[in-house]
């Protein structure tokens, strides 16, 4: 069996394992459903904050094309030996201890889910954010010995926070909805038939690049295609579930999906080429880390979520 038979087997394996217990608790509502969100959003977060221990790609020097045309004139070999010793002294640099800036901020976005739901007086999404901002500095000043890294390391706590937790509250807020169980699906829907359409259509009819520089796999003719397959999702759960919303409003809803899940994905794709991984982490087994499967959805969510408020659904 061929490395890429054995990841697609470890998808489909993970997929069918999970599948069936977030359709299930999409359906309860409620807390049950809440913590499933808030646990997603703290697991992207921990993941965005570790990418602070490696290092970050340094950007090119001006005037070193005489560098750049010597690297061209390397044998494959050599290029491959470079690369070799590269990852190694990254591997050496970095530590792979759990910074307290990074549970500050995953327990940040744990709870922003969790206060959409039930406020806790005092403890609101302002004090909450915060508290990240302050409790980060602390844990930069008092534990970071490398300096240049200190405004990763505090950045990224607070992004963390704001990227996973604000935007995956969104769902909370869509599941308290009338019909909020469709409204839901209507979401995850959009999304994944954005990230479908855009593969297929990539696949068969991709020629110009979208985002070379960001995502080189990335094409104008997938994103179209994901983009009309976005909207025919959206059409097709008012279809099928959401009858209160019309169609013109289903189809609006898609598009402007449509055009934020792949934002989403660049998103995430720009933060990892920056710190020079591939997958954000390991957690889901042929899938990487939680927030390589979340990325587009912390984009459609809260502009899901905008549109149900703005349209009056």
């Amino acid at each position: 069996m061929t490395d890429q038979n054995r990841n697609l087997l470890l998808r489909v394996v993970t997929a069918l394992v999970l599948l069936p217990l977030v359709i299930w608790l999409i359906i309860l509502g409620g807390l049950p459903f809440t913590i499933l969100v808030a646990v997603a959003a703290a697991a992207a977060c921990f993941e965005l904050n570790q990418l602070a221990q490696h290092r970050p790609a340094q950007a090119p020097e001006s005037g070193a094309k005489q560098d750049a045309k010597a690297d061209e004139q390397l044998s494959r070999k050599e290029r491959k030996k470079l690369k070799a010793e590269a990852r190694e002294a990254q591997a050496e640099d970095e530590s792979p201890t759990i910074t307290g800036a990074t549970l500050v901020s995953a327990g940040a976005a744990f709870l922003l889910p969790l206060l959409q739901f039930s406020p806790m007086g005092l403890l609101n999404p302002e004090s909450v954010l915060m508290g990240v901002g302050i409790l980060a500095f602390l844990d930069a000043l008092f534990f970071e010995t490398d300096l240049p890294r200190t405004p990763h390391r505090v950045g990224l706590a607070v992004l963390g926070a704001v990227y996973c937790g604000l935007a995956m509250a969104a769902l909370v807020h869509l599941r308290a909805l009338e019909n909020g169980a469709y409204w839901i699906v209507l979401t995850l829907v959009v999304t994944w038939f954005n990230d479908t359409g855009a593969y297929f259509a990539g696949r068969a009819f991709g020629k110009h690049k979208l985002f070379e520089r960001i995502s080189p796999k990335k094409t104008w003719e997938g994103a179209i295609g994901g983009f009309l397959a976005c909207i025919a999702g959206g059409v097709g759960v008012q279809m099928l579930f959401l009858h209160e919303v019309p169609v013109w409003g289903a189809a609006v809803i898609g598009a402007a999906a449509g055009i934020a899940g792949p934002l989403g994905d660049l998103g995430e794709s720009m933060l990892k080429r920056a710190y020079g991984v591939k997958d954000s982490g390991k957690l889901l087994p042929g899938h990487g880390g939680m927030l390589d499967r979340i990325d587009a959805l912390l984009f459609t969510a809260p502009v899901v979520w905008l549109l149900a408020q703005v349209l009056g659904f």
